[in-house]
């Protein structure tokens, strides 16, 4: 008699499909046969004997009294330390005019000009652009398409003003929102921080409120984005019926590099013009016109030594070639902050079954066999939506390898790394931006938001769409998201 293969029979997906059904509906599998079998019994015994039992409980006004003072404290009790809802109203991102476009081909030919770089830092900055993931439409200001630069104080201005005072253009016009009902600024830029601050240049600008709070943010990174959500979190639980402002830019400006560090020439291939202002409340009205309600933020520092960040290539050998591949130093603490940061988040999003099964690999793993493959619970279940920060091909295929997703769910982050390159803060909003552009953002979906700086910081932010969202007819994608997805080379010859 021939055995049977019952992995043939059985596909171990679908039992895993039953299972998570069983454990993450469990309550609902026992109440509701429960409370079948109650209404069943009330009809057999029928409405006398329904209404003999009742009077025979002797209840007296004053048991009746205190139950109800007790409930109805302990409801006060609870909706007094229920925190207040965060809206996101709109979001806005930048989009450079035509101008500004700044493709690898001219990228390469400035950098040839410019004499302080020496052979091997040309030849390091074309290995990059090919395999960067970036296309020939990302943008830089103005004052960088002329060799020789004119990095100045007063260039680098008119870059913050040409980027946030478009998106708070747009942002205002679109939620017919008046500068003077803005409770709330802050403004995030790591790069440029000049005096007066740039949250001073737009309460000038748009002549607010003089008692409006203001926070000017600077020196943390690509994570600063969601740093801002935290901080206009907070304050918007300390004061009710508020609208606050964020804008998240870099300002390149002043900061490009001429020198012939490599981690240094990093940034000139990767990092683009970029901003995004977005429109958070805390008003009960405002939650029928806002698109996303906030869930959690998460925030995780990984410390790590200096050689981490001075070492973000390592040599592939010592032959006088060009090594560009990732430092494993540096993939390894952003890893670890990931996980130190899903560790935190995954009991809030997890469904029980998730929980369950990474529960059971710990302890496996502890007590059981060390080298067992610990479980990577599956954040698909708990998102439809994955925004992660287009920092760079490598991190973005990093991080989609380590949660195991799609080409699908990494979409929104590759396709915006290509269209606008790394705009630091604001990458995550343009990937959002791009997933509403596809018309693919429907009510009851949640979002994850992934930010990663150095430090090692990783930031997240998890949103629930209040509404279906319709596709807009004007923001940064929508002259070319026809166009995509597109098929990104392995290899894009400059």
């Amino acid at each position: 008699m021939s055995s049977v293969d019952f992995s043939k029979l059985i596909d171990l997906r679908y039992v895993k499909l039953v299972y998570q059904c069983v454990v993450n509906r469990f309550l609902t599998l026992v109440l509701v046969p429960l409370l079948i079998g109650i209404l069943l019994e009330a009809i057999r015994l029928g409405p006398d004997e329904l209404v003999h039992i009742w009077g025979s409980l002797e209840l007296d006004s004053v048991h009746l009294l205190i139950s109800s003072t007790l409930v109805v404290l302990m409801t006060t009790v609870y909706l007094m330390s229920k925190p207040r809802p965060v809206y996101l109203i709109e979001h806005v991102c930048f989009k450079p005019p035509p101008s500004c476009r700044f493709p690898a081909s001219k990228f390469m030919s400035q950098s040839r000009q410019i004499n302080n770089f020496d052979r091997v830092s040309v030849e390091f900055q074309q290995k990059i652009l090919e395999r960067s993931g970036l296309g020939d439409d990302t943008s830089l200001p103005p004052a960088l398409h002329h060799v020789p630069h004119s990095p100045t104080l007063e260039a680098s201005r008119e870059e913050s003003e040409l980027v946030i005072f478009s998106v708070i253009d747009q942002l205002l016009e679109k939620t017919k929102t008046k500068p003077r009902d803005i409770d709330m600024l802050i403004v995030n830029c790591s790069l440029f921080s000049p005096t007066p601050s740039l949250t001073a240049m737009v309460v000038n600008r748009y002549k607010m409120r003089s008692n409006i709070q203001s926070y000017n943010l600077a020196g943390m990174g690509c994570s600063a984005g969601l740093i801002s959500m935290d901080l206009a979190k907070d304050l918007l639980q300390a004061r009710p019926n508020s609208l606050a402002l964020v804008v998240s830019t870099e300002i390149i400006t002043q900061y490009w590099y001429t020198g012939n560090q490599r981690s240094m020439l990093l940034a000139n291939c990767l990092f683009r013009m970029g901003g995004a202002a977005i429109l958070l409340s805390n008003r009960r009205k405002d939650g029928r016109r806002a698109k996303y309600s906030l869930l959690h933020l998460v925030r995780t520092h990984k410390g790590a030594d200096d050689a981490s960040y001075r070492s973000v290539f390592e040599e592939e050998d010592k032959e006088g070639k060009v090594g560009i591949s990732l430092s494993k130093d540096l993939m390894a603490v952003a890893g670890a902050a990931l996980r130190t940061n899903i560790t935190t988040l995954g009991p809030l999003v997890l469904p029980i079954s998730e929980q369950l099964l990474f529960l059971l690999s710990l302890i496996g793993r502890k007590f059981i066999n060390p080298k067992w493959r610990p479980y990577i619970p599956d954040f698909k279940q708990a998102f439809e939506h994955f925004c992660i920060h287009a920092g760079g091909r490598g991190v973005i295929e990093e991080l989609s390898n380590s949660l195991q997703l799609s080409a699908e769910k990494a979409e929104a982050s590759r396709m915006t790394l290509y269209r606008f390159g790394n705009t630091s803060s604001s990458s995550p909003w343009y990937e959002l931006g791009y997933i509403e552009a596809k018309g693919r953002m429907k009510k009851g979906d949640r979002v994850w938001q992934i930010a990663l700086a150095s430090g090692f910081k990783c930031n997240t932010a998890v949103w629930r769409c209040n509404r279906t969202v319709k596709t807009p007819t004007v923001g940064a994608w929508d002259d070319c998201i026809h166009q995509y997805p597109v098929q990104v080379p392995d290899i894009h010859r400059a």
